[in-house]
C-alpha cells in the first residue's frame, strides 16, 4: 500500500475540518486566535488524525465517521507542542520552521492558546453527537482525556522534565514515552475505533496495538535525532542499534495485534509501519 497516497487522499477533509473548528484568525481576540493557528497551518504529517481514520476503516466503518476524533487529537497534539516549546519547558524557539508561538506572540498568549486548543478539542469531539452516536463520542472523549491528563501526556512531560540520567532503565524510559508520546497515539487509534462502532474485543486488540506503536514511534524519533538532546532516550541508554531493534520488536507486536482484522486494516498497518520506520 502507498502510505503517502493514502495520506494525500484522506487528509484534505481533516484540514478543512480543523480550519472550521477554530475561530478565524481575525476574530477577537485576534492575537489568541492567530496564535492558535500559528503552528496548525501548515501542520506536520497529521499522523494521529490519519491513524484515527484508518482505525475506523479497520473496524468496518467509513473513515469519515472518525473525523471528529481526527480533528480533536490534532488540536491536543498542537496544544502540547505549544506548551512544550515554552521557556519553562523545553525552551525551543522554533517549531516546524517557524518561530515558536511564545516567540511570535508572547509567553502568556502561548499558554492561553494551548489552553484554548485543548478545550476546543473536546468541543469538536462532543459537538454534533446524536442519540445513536452519543455513547461512542463519550467513549472517545474519555480515551482522549485520559491520554492528555496526569496519567498520560502531562504526567509523562513531568517525568521527562525531572528525568534523572542515572536512571536509564528501559522500563522507566519506556514508561515516560508511553505517556508523553504514546498515549495520544493510542487514543487516536482507539477514538477512531470507538466512532467506527468497534466491539470490546476489537478495542482491546487496538489498545495493544496503540500502546506498542506509541512507544516505538518515540524510539524512532530518538533514532532519527541520535538521542543527542534528550537524556530520556533509549538511544542514550542502549545505543542506536539496540534502540532500533527494540522499536522493531514493538512494531511486530503492534502488527500482531492487528492480525485478526483482515484486509480492511491494511491502511492502519501501513501507517503503523510508516510511524516506526520513517526516515525523516
Amino acid at each position: 500500500m502507498d502510505t503517502r497516497a493514502y495520506l494525500e487522499e484522506r487528509l484534505p477533509p481533516v484540514e478543512r475540518a480543523i480550519d472550521a473548528a477554530l475561530p478565524p484568525a481575525d476574530a477577537p481576540p485576534q492575537s489568541l486566535h492567530a496564535a492558535m493557528r500559528h503552528v496548525l497551518f501548515p501542520g506536520g504529517k497529521r499522523l494521529r488524525p490519519a491513524l484515527a481514520l484508518a482505525a475506523a476503516e479497520a473496524v468496518g466503518a467509513s473513515p469519515e465517521r472518525a473525523l471528529p476524533v481526527a480533528v480533536a487529537v490534532e488540536l491536543v497534539h498542537t496544544y502540547s507542542l505549544i506548551h512544550d516549546d515554552l521557556p519553562c519547558m523545553d525552551d525551543d524557539a522554533e517549531r516546524r520552521g517557524r518561530p515558536a508561538v511564545h516567540v511570535a506572540f508572547g509567553e502568556a498568549t502561548a499558554v492561553l492558546a494551548g489552553d484554548a486548543l485543548l478545550t476546543a478539542a473536546f468541543e469538536v469531539l462532543l459537538d454534533g453527537a446524536t442519540p445513536e452516536t452519543a455513547a461512542q463520542r463519550l467513549a472517545a472523549a474519555r480515551e482522549l482525556a485520559l491520554a492528555a491528563g496526569s496519567r498520560g501526556l502531562v504526567g509523562g512531560q513531568v517525568d521527562d522534565l525531572r528525568f534523572d540520567p542515572a536512571d536509564r532503565s528501559v522500563a522507566h524510559i519506556e514508561s515516560v514515552h508511553a505517556r508523553k508520546s504514546g498515549a495520544l497515539i493510542a487514543a487516536s487509534i482507539l477514538g477512531g475505533a470507538h466512532l467506527g462502532g468497534a466491539d470490546a474485543a476489537s478495542l482491546e486488540r487496538l489498545r495493544r496495538c496503540g500502546r506498542c506503536v506509541g512507544v516505538a514511534f518515540q524510539i524512532a524519533d530518538d533514532v532519527l535525532d541520535a538521542g543527542e538532546d534528550d537524556p530520556c532516550s533509549l538511544v542514550r541508554a542502549l545505543g542506536v542499534e539496540a534502540a532500533r531493534e527494540r522499536s522493531e520488536r514493538l512494531l511486530k507486536d503492534a502488527l500482531d495485534a492487528l492480525g485478526e482484522f483482515g484486509e480492511r486494516a491494511e491502511p492502519l498497518r501501513a501507517l503503523v509501519r510508516f510511524a516506526v520506520r520513517r526516515r525523516e
